[in-house]
C-alpha cells in the first residue's frame, strides 16, 4: 500500500509498538523514532543569560516583547512627529469631539430623559447597552469614553510610513490601554453596579472580593476555575464508548463502539488540536460530534494528543505528522482492511492534516477519501489579531521563555486569547463576577476550556516561524522529508467549516484554502466563535449557517461575494456534514471489530493521557 515513506526511516513491527499500561500514562519513544535536540537548545553561557533573562522577564509583561512593543510605538511616533498636517488634523478632531461632547452635556443637563447620543458604540461593545447607561450623568460618561477611544483610533491609523503591522500593534495596543479605564469597569461610574451596591446595602461588593481571593488563590495553586469540578471526563465529559487501540509516545487512538447495526465501510478519523485536550468534539451526551456521527451509522477514530512536557522539548512538527496523523492512519487502515479513510481536522490539527494530505499526494498516497477541514487555516496572511504577536523580536522572546521550560505554558497561551477579547473574556468577568458579585454558572464548554495543555518549545517555534512568520505552506516552501509539498496537489474533495465570530482562525483565512486547491470545496460558514460554532449540535438555540459547493473547475469567488450569493438556514451545520459524507461512502456494512492484530485493545475510551495534567 503507497504511503508517505519519506515521513518514517524504520517502521517499528507490532511486537516492537511503544505500548504502555494504563495505570502509568508514560511510554518512552522506540529508538528509531526518538527526535534529534535541535542545535540552539545547547546555549553557551552567555546565550543562556540573555534567555534566563528573558525567560524572568516575561513573567512580569504576560509573555510580550517589550521590544517588539516599543519598536511600533517608535515607529508610530516618529511617523507622527514628521508628519504636520495628521497632527493639525488630529488637533481638529479633538477640538470638534470636545464641541459635540459639551453640547451633548449641555443638553442631557437641560433634559435628563433624553435618549439621543452623539456616537454609537461599534456593534460588538455592549458595555453601554443598559437602560440605567442612558441616564444623566452616566450617558455623558459613556459618550466621552466612545469619543476618546475613536480619536486615539484616529492616532494610531492612517499615519503614512508606518508598516502595517506596527500600526495594528499601536492601534490594538491603545485600545487595551483604553479598555482598562473604561468607566464600566469601575463601582462609582458603573450605574449598574451602584444600582446592585444600594439594593444589597453593598453585599455584592463584599462576594465580589471573596470571588476575587478564591479565584487568585485557584491561579496560584494551579487549580481549575470555580465549578469546573462539577465537569469530569469520563463520568460526564468523553463518555462515547471506545476502546484505545493504539499508543505511541505523543498519542492514543481511540476506536469508539458502533450504535448502528450496520455502518459506512469508510471510517471517520478525526484530529483535533493539540493545544487544548481532545474531547471538545466529544463533550456531554447531548453535544457530542462523535456521538452524533457513530449515530449516523460511522466507524469513528479519535486522536488523543500527550500533554507534553519539558522531556519533550526536541518534539518537533514532524514529529506530529509522523506519530500523530501518519501512525493514526496506519491504525485504522488495518482495523478496517484497508478502507480508504474521511479524515477530519479541527484548528491546528486540521492545517496538520492538510500538511499530511499534500505529502500523501505527492507520494502518491491514496488513503484519504474525504478532507474536511474545522477552523483551520492553511495561508496565515490573513490570521487575525494573532498575527500581531507574530514577528522576528516576538518569536525570539517566545522561544527564550520555551527555552527556559522546554514547553509553552497554558497561562501565556490564555492570556494571548484572553488579550484579543479582553472585553469578553477579562473586563466583563471583572463587572459580573467582582462588581455585581455573581459567579456564572460553569457549563461544558467552559470546562474543557480550563482544561489546557502544553506546546513542545521545538514544534511551536516551527510552527510559528514557517506557517505564521514565513507562510511556507502557502507558498510551497515547506518540507515534509526532503521535498516540499504543495496544498494543491490534494484531489481528495473538501468540506470546509468556518465560523463567523472567530478570533483564532477568522473565516476569510479559512477560505483563502480555496485559492490554493486544485479540488472540490463545499464551504460553510457557521455562526458562532472558534469553538461554539463547532460545538453546535441538532436542536441548539440561534444557530444558522450558510454553505456552497464549487467543483475544481469552477472560477474563484471572493469571500464577500461568496457571503452575499449564499443563503442562511437555520438549524446545524452537522446534518449538512453527515449528508455530505454519506453521499461520498459505500453501502452500509457490518461494523469493524474494535482493534484488530497488532492493534488490540489497550483500555477503555477515553484513554490516560487525557488525564494527563
Amino acid at each position: 500500500m503507497a504511503r508517505v515513506t519519506s515521513l518514517h526511516n524504520k517502521r517499528p513491527s507490532a511486537e516492537k509498538k511503544a505500548k504502555v499500561a494504563p495505570k502509568s500514562g508514560k511510554l518512552a519513544l522506540a529508538p528509531a523514532l526518538r527526535p534529534e535536540p535541535l542545535a540552539h537548545t545547547h546555549a553557551t553561557m552567555e546565550q543562556a543569560l540573555d534567555k534566563g533573562l528573558k525567560a524572568a522577564q516575561a513573567r512580569f509583561t504576560g509573555g510580550l516583547s517589550p521590544i517588539a512593543l516599543a519598536a511600533a510605538y517608535s515607529d508610530w511616533a516618529l511617523h507622527l512627529s514628521s508628519a504636520p498636517g495628521k497632527q493639525l488634523q488630529l488637533v481638529e478632531k479633538a477640538v470638534k469631539k470636545t464641541s459635540r461632547l459639551a453640547n451633548y452635556a449641555g443638553m442631557c443637563a437641560s433634559n435628563r430623559d433624553t435618549t439621543e447620543t452623539c456616537i454609537t458604540p461599534l456593534p460588538q461593545d455592549k458595555r453601554f447597552t443598559g437602560e440605567a447607561w442612558q441616564k444623566w450623568p452616566f450617558n455623558v460618561m459613556s459618550q466621552a469614553f466612545l469619543l476618546n477611544q475613536q480619536w486615539w483610533h484616529n492616532a494610531t491609523t492612517g499615519v503614512e510610513g508606518v508598516t502595517e503591522q506596527h500600526e495594528n500593534v499601536v492601534e490594538f495596543a491603545t485600545r487595551q490601554m483604553l479598555d482598562v479605564f473604561s468607566p464600566s469597569n469601575f463601582a462609582m461610574t458603573n450605574p449598574e453596579v451602584l444600582s446592585k451596591t444600594y439594593q444589597q446595602g453593598g453585599m455584592n461588593l463584599l462576594r465580589g472580593w471573596q470571588n476575587f481571593l478564591e479565584d487568585a488563590a485557584r491561579v496560584n495553586t494551579g487549580k481549575k476555575p470555580v465549578g469546573a469540578e462539577a465537569f469530569e471526563v469520563g463520568r460526564n465529559l468523553a463518555t462515547t464508548a471506545g476502546k484505545v487501540v493504539y499508543r505511541n509516545h505523543l498519542i492514543e487512538l481511540i476506536q469508539y463502539a458502533p450504535t448502528t447495526d450496520k455502518v459506512r465501510p469508510e471510517p471517520i478519523l478525526i484530529v483535533p488540536a493539540w493545544i487544548m485536550k481532545y474531547y471538545i468534539l466529544d463533550l456531554s451526551e447531548q453535544n457530542s460530534l462523535v456521538r452524533y456521527l457513530t449515530s449516523q451509522g460511522f466507524t469513528v477514530f479519535m486522536v488523543s494528543w500527550k500533554n507534553p512536557d519539558a522531556e519533550d522539548r526536541d518534539l518537533g512538527m514532524d514529529d506530529y505528522l509522523s506519530l500523530g496523523i501518519m501512525d493514526a492512519l496506519d491504525a485504522v487502515s488495518a482495523i478496517t482492511e484497508g478502507q480508504k479513510i474521511h479524515a477530519v481536522g479541527y484548528c491546528l490539527g486540521g492545517t496538520l492534516l492538510s500538511i499530511a494530505a499534500a505529502a500523501m499526494a505527492r507520494d502518491n498516497d491514496k488513503r484519504l477519501q474525504t478532507l474536511t477541514l474545522l477552523a483551520a487555516q492553511v495561508d496565515f496572511t490573513e490570521a487575525g489579531e494573532l498575527t500581531l504577536f507574530i514577528n522576528e523580536s516576538q518569536l525570539t522572546y517566545l522561544e527564550d521563555i520555551m527555552w527556559d521550560k522546554g514547553y509553552l505554558d497554558t497561562t501565556q497561551m490564555a492570556g494571548a486569547f484572553q488579550l484579543l477579547r479582553s472585553n469578553d473574556l477579562i473586563w466583563s468577568r471583572v463587572i459580573h463576577d467582582y462588581l455585581m458579585g455573581e459567579r456564572s454558572e460553569m457549563n461544558d464548554l467552559m470546562a474543557w476550556n480550563a482544561d489546557a495543555t502544553r506546546m513542545p518549545y521545538r514544534m511551536h517555534s516551527q510552527y510559528l516561524r514557517q506557517l505564521f512568520l514565513k507562510n511556507d505552506l502557502a507558498e510551497g516552501r515547506y518540507h515534509v522529508g526532503d521535498r516540499p509539498i504543495a496544498i494543491s496537489d490534494i484531489r481528495a474533495p473538501v468540506f470546509m467549516v468556518g465560523t463567523e465570530r472567530d478570533h483564532v482562525a477568522p473565516w476569510h483565512s479559512v477560505y483563502k484554502f480555496n485559492l490554493l486547491s486544485d479540488t472540490d470545496v463545499t464551504f460553510v460558514l457557521t455562526s458562532g466563535g472558534h469553538n461554539a460554532g463547532i460545538v453546535s449540535e441538532p436542536g441548539h438555540p440561534r444557530r444558522h449557517y450558510r454553505m456552497q459547493s464549487k467543483t475544481k473547475d469552477a472560477p474563484y469567488t471572493d469571500p464577500d461575494r461568496w457571503w452575499t450569493q449564499s443563503q442562511p438556514t437555520d438549524g446545524s451545520w452537522w446534518p449538512a456534514l453527515v449528508d455530505w459524507l454519506s453521499d461520498r461512502s459505500g453501502d452500509p456494512v457490518d461494523p469493524p471489530s474494535l482493534g484488530s492484530e497488532g492493534y488490540e485493545p489497550l483500555c477503555d475510551a477515553p484513554g490516560t493521557y487525557v488525564f494527563q495534567e
